[in-house]
């Protein structure tokens, strides 16, 4: 998988394709990517733009998310963990010694 491409180059890409003076697939050759990269970058910058009105997430949706399920992945093992204890604990005061 190549490196991703620095945040400002895209942000470049975006204007000059907005800017349409080059087709698409004649600006992304120039650019040394895609044509669907290329696209990518623009409905990407458009639901950034136009967040809320489309049901593509933002960058700033995409990285609340990711965060939002590690904590829940945690919180998932931490009440594993706790259960298990209280498994534990009860069968250790039922059992007789």
């Amino acid at each position: 998988m190549p490196a991703p491409h620095p945040p400002e180059f895209r942000r470049r890409a975006v204007e000059l394709a907005r800017q349409g003076d080059k087709p698409l697939l004649q600006l992304a050759h120039d650019l040394g990517i895609s044509r669907s990269c290329l696209q990518n970058w623009l409905r990407q910058a458009d639901a950034d733009e136009n967040a809320g009105a489309g049901s593509r997430l933002t960058n700033a949706e995409k990285k609340e998310l990711a965060e939002l399920r590690r904590r829940n992945k945690q919180l998932e093992m931490e009440n594993d963990i706790l259960k298990r204890a209280a498994a534990y604990f009860a069968r250790e005061n039922v059992l007789p010694k």
